[in-house]
């Protein structure tokens, strides 16, 4: 269900555009979930913009007096003996050429903070300091509604431009995250079959209803699935050939909760149905081939995140011996990442000049244009 407060919320993708078409003139302020990728918005600024360089500032850790500490700035000709400010670090201020200046967890700052930063967020100076005219800043924080203390000044408000982030689809979180920052298979493959662990919190009347998400009346729920968990359980997974069933278990419910760790454990037999990478390469007619639908599935997001172009002609002999729908959700990414063409999936590109996948393409253009309605 949209809801108005939802009606323009943006995607995480979407937010970094507009930061980077815009974050010179104007700090936006990226609202949204906790655990949802706002932090990661610096990150993919900064492979936006390589000629900027990402500078982190956390307000959670700031005092008024961290902001900046007095030099005395002795007589001059023309001039007697003054008190001169200089800027934390974290500020970016004292550097050279233009900065990402990303001022995190702007809502639960010490209002004192809140004041202190509200010069360069609308200006771009603070102190005789100003920023190289290029740089740009914006700001993050919470949803008001998740009861974290975010709160903002209706001053500090109408300095800014506030947007709202909504949670990420399973297709965009497995994109823009899962397949090109190594997610580990398992986990994306489940996430595919269960897209309700990306629901919003204020769609969800019951909190029963939902047992995977955060929910502020819940009670007693105090892991649940976000994005950032969801990569800490991917950590664990990578990890659990050297982890008893009992260990990792434990460590999936102490990072997801119980319930999505419990649901998530049952995937992870379906894993011993995949073919070693080593097989696909040296025999790609002889490998074997899962029958279980999610193991077809975790086979197509690892090749994603590691196919090179040294073996895609391998992988594209096997793929053509898996259900014609695998084989359409392994072409749309590539050309997904193609159209994206921000650096992240670099390989995946690459293999656009592939002859055998590009055979696949003639023969099967129809699959874009289903993917595309």
């Amino acid at each position: 269900m949209t809801t108005q407060a939802s009606l323009y919320d943006v995607s995480l993708m979407q937010a970094a555009n507009m930061i980077r078409l815009n974050g010179a003139r104007n700090t936006m302020l990226v609202q949204g979930h906790m655990g949802t990728g706002k932090s990661s918005l610096l990150k993919i600024l900064a492979e936006m913009l390589p000629t900027h360089r990402p500078v982190y500032f956390d307000c959670t850790t700031k005092d008024l007096g961290d902001l900046m500490i007095p030099k005395i700035q002795e007589a001059t000709e023309g001039a007697g003996d003054c008190v001169r400010s200089l800027p934390h670090e974290e500020l970016g201020l004292h550097l050279d050429g233009p900065i990402i200046l990303m001022i995190d967890e702007f809502g639960k700052a010490n209002p004192a903070v809140k004041l202190g930063v509200l010069r360069l967020m609308l200006e771009r100076a603070q102190a005789g300091y100003r920023l190289h005219p290029d740089s740009i800043v914006f700001a993050t924080t919470n949803l008001g509604g998740e009861g974290v203390g975010d709160l903002l000044p209706a001053h500090a408000r109408n300095r800014i431009t506030v947007v709202r982030m909504r949670k990420p689809t399973v297709e965009e979180h497995i994109e823009d995250y899962g397949i090109p920052y190594g997610m580990d298979p398992v986990i994306m493959a489940w996430e595919a079959e269960n897209p309700q662990v990306f629901d919003s919190f204020e769609n969800v009347a019951n909190p029963d209803d939902n047992q995977f998400i955060f929910h502020p009346k819940a009670t007693g729920r105090v892991s649940f699935v976000t994005p950032r968990s969801l990569e800490a359980a991917s950590h664990w997974m990578k990890q659990r050939s050297h982890m008893s069933d009992h260990e990792l278990t434990a460590a999936l419910v102490g990072s997801i909760g119980q319930a999505a760790a419990l649901n998530l454990s049952a995937y992870v037999k379906i894993a011993d149905q995949l073919p070693t990478l080593d097989s696909i390469k040296q025999d790609p007619d002889n490998a074997k081939l899962p029958t279980n639908k999610t193991a077809v599935m975790m086979v197509v997001h690892r090749t994603l995140q590691t196919l090179e172009r040294n073996w895609t002609d391998a992988w594209m002999r096997y793929m053509a011996r898996l259900p014609r729908e695998a084989q359409a959700m392994f072409a749309n990414a590539v050309r997904r990442a193609a159209e994206k063409s921000n650096g992240i999936n670099k390989r995946l590109i690459e293999v656009n000049t592939n002859k055998r996948y590009q055979e696949w393409c003639m023969a099967n253009n129809h699959v874009f244009a289903a993917d595309k309605k």
